[in-house]
Order: structure tokens, then C-alpha cells, then sequence
């Protein structure tokens, strides 16, 4: 029996995060240069997408690129950015095909302009999908992201629109890049790092965390399932004790 037969279809996290690591390290184990990496990364997009909505999954967000991999050298920069584009046009048939509304957070004001076009492209084309919804971080990072939350509650003080006694934690939802879907019940990352990396820092308070051994490419549909599975094994106390539950 596998893992997707052993998964309780009644208790499916609703959002799974992932941080794709290890591409440029699995390449420079194959002999290849970094990008040939990345390249076979989309292959592992695309089994973690298809089981998804295979499953079940409402949402799925895709650390794609941080703020800090534009110190990256501008060769993989720049091929990053070909591959998003090319990508994002090779899948758009998938995504109609199977209702995934495509979805993004960060400051992609950032991203290269042909980039730019096809990301809003892609976004409005597949608006209406009411399936899993996919969300590409890009240009993003946990704490721009809650500095400019922070920024825009301030706005709203100094110009009366809020009280700060009624400052909560929503209110710093509801300003996040995320404020529209629901934090992440599972945070996987693959290649044997256990670290968050400026991932979502507010959004996985509660998260149950993954770390796999294995790179990015050699992600695969049942990675997926299994972590799912375990997660449904794990009791999820958020404070209190196992005899509350």
C-alpha cells in the first residue's frame, strides 16, 4: 500500500508550503552546471502540483525566489527568470485543464518586465479556476513582507482609520501578502537543510515542518503523500494539552 491509500481524505491540510532546495547542489552531483538544476526542478513542480490537486489540496506556495537569490550571479538570475517565463507559458494549458488558479506573493515589481507580463497574464487567464490554487513566491521574503504590513498599519493610524488598542494579531494578517488564504497546515523543505530561510515567518506559527533528505528534482508525487500522511499522525495541540483536544 502506498502512501496516498493510507491518507485520511477527510482531514487534508488545506495549505502546503514548500521551500525548494537543493537544485545547483543536485547538478553539481550530476557534473552539470547549476541551471540544469533548476531546469529538472520543474519536473518536481509539477508532481508536487498534480498530487495536490490529485488529493485534494486548496493550496500549494512554491518558494520560487527570495529577495536574497538576486545576489545570485546574474547568469543563474537571469535563467531563473527565462525559466519562470517559459514555464508559466509551457503549464498554462495544465493549469486550465485541471483549475488551478495561479497566484503570487512578493514584490514582483522586482521581476524582469517580459516577466512581469506573463506572471499577470497567467494570473488573469486562470482567475476564475476555483481548484487548487498555486502561489509562486517570488522576489519574497518573511520579513520585507511583514515590514511592509507594519508600514501599511501605520498609514492607517496616522490617518485615523484605525485605533491602535485595536492593533491584533488579524490585523497583521489581514496585511500580509497572504491575507487571502489560510496559513500553512505543512511546511516541507527538501535537501537536507533545517533552517526557514525568511519563509513565511508569521504564516508557519503553527506549521508542522518537513525536512527532507533528499534535492529539490528528486521530489516526486509520493514525497507528497507521505508527509501528508505523517502529518495526519502528528497531534496538532496549538497550545494547549493532548487531554483538551
Amino acid at each position: 500500500m502506498n502512501y496516498k491509500d493510507k491518507i485520511d481524505k477527510t482531514n487534508l491540510p488545506k495549505h502546503i508550503a514548500i521551500i525548494m532546495d537543493g537544485n545547483g547542489r543536485w547538478a553539481k552531483e550530476q557534473g552539470e552546471l547549476r541551471v540544469f538544476g533548476h531546469k529538472n526542478g520543474v519536473t518536481a513542480v509539477r508532481e508536487a502540483l498534480e498530487a495536490a490537486v490529485e488529493i485534494g489540496v486548496s493550496y500549494l506556495t512554491l518558494y520560487a525566489f527570495s529577495t536574497e537569490n538576486w545576489n545570485r550571479p546574474e547568469f543563474e538570475v537571469n535563467a531563473l527568470m527565462e525559466l519562470l517565463v517559459n514555464s508559466l507559458n509551457q503549464e498554462l494549458p495544465t493549469f486550465q485543464a485541471n483549475n488551478i488558479r495561479v497566484n503570487t506573493i512578493g514584490k514582483t515589481s522586482d521581476l524582469p518586465d517580459h516577466c512581469q507580463v506573463t506572471l499577470a497574464s497567467t494570473i488573469d487567464q486562470t482567475k476564475n479556476n476555483t481548484g487548487c490554487t498555486l502561489t509562486l513566491a517570488l522576489s519574497y521574503g518573511s520579513r520585507q513582507e511583514i515590514v511592509e504590513a507594519t508600514k501599511r498599519i501605520a498609514e492607517k493610524v496616522k490617518n485615523n482609520e484605525l485605533d491602535p488598542s485595536d492593533i491584533n494579531e488579524e490585523t497583521i494578517s489581514q496585511h500580509l501578502y497572504t491575507y487571502d488564504m489560510p496559513d500553512p497546515d505543512i511546511l516541507i523543505r527538501t535537501s537536507g537543510e533545517e533552517r526557514i530561510s525568511n519563509y513565511m515567518l508569521w504564516q508557519i506559527a503553527y506549521s508542522e515542518l518537513f525536512f527532507l533528505p533528499i534535492m529539490w528534482p528528486e521530489f516526486s508525487r509520493e514525497h507528497l503523500f507521505e508527509c501528508i500522511y505523517l502529518y495526519q499522525n502528528r497531534e496538532r495541540r496549538f497550545g494547549k494539552t493532548s487531554e483538551q483536544l
